[in-house]
């Protein structure tokens, strides 16, 4: 079985997540959604919420799974069973950082391989910093948060 990690904060989820999601479907029979815990890292909202709009989300899809974990990621692809990491790239920016992660990856885990996907561009100006200003703002969010997620439940 073919599996890979998606690891993120996801604080919250956007649309440019669930298109990295959703452009990996084809290759791999599951997708682990790891949420990272960083007990040093204050989050704008509970890890309970943010698994449960990633699994609305992805509802109708049973190959993704959500789980959240502390730690490195490669350990977790090791407890997975997963020999991939997909990583989502919307600049050259992303991809400077994203590739000196893949090679410290690599180094401490050879059987592990990154795979980037590049976002639509359409999608490239969103990140969850952006969306958790836009939301300090008062800003319709339905261009950047997934329909399907819940978020818009009160």
């Amino acid at each position: 079985m073919k599996t890979a990690v998606f690891a993120g904060s996801f604080d919250p989820i956007t649309r440019g997540h669930e298109d990295i999601v959703l452009k990996a479907m084809p290759l791999f029979d599951r997708i682990v959604i790891a949420i990272g815990v960083n007990i040093d890292k204050k989050s704008a909202f509970p890890l309970e919420k943010r698994i449960k709009w990633i699994e609305n989300t992805f509802a109708e899809y049973p190959k993704v799974k959500v789980v959240s974990y502390e730690g490195l990621t490669v350990d977790l692809c090791k407890k997975m069973g997963a020999n991939f990491i997909i990583r989502g790239l919307r600049n050259t920016t992303d991809f400077e950082y994203e590739s000196i992660i893949a090679e410290a990856n690599k180094k401490l885990n050879p059987e592990v391989e990154t795979i980037f996907l590049l976002s639509d561009p359409n999608l490239r100006c969103i990140s969850s910093t952006v969306v958790r200003d836009l939301i300090k703002n008062g800003v319709d969010m339905k261009n950047f948060i997934p329909e399907k997620s819940g978020f818009y439940e009160k």
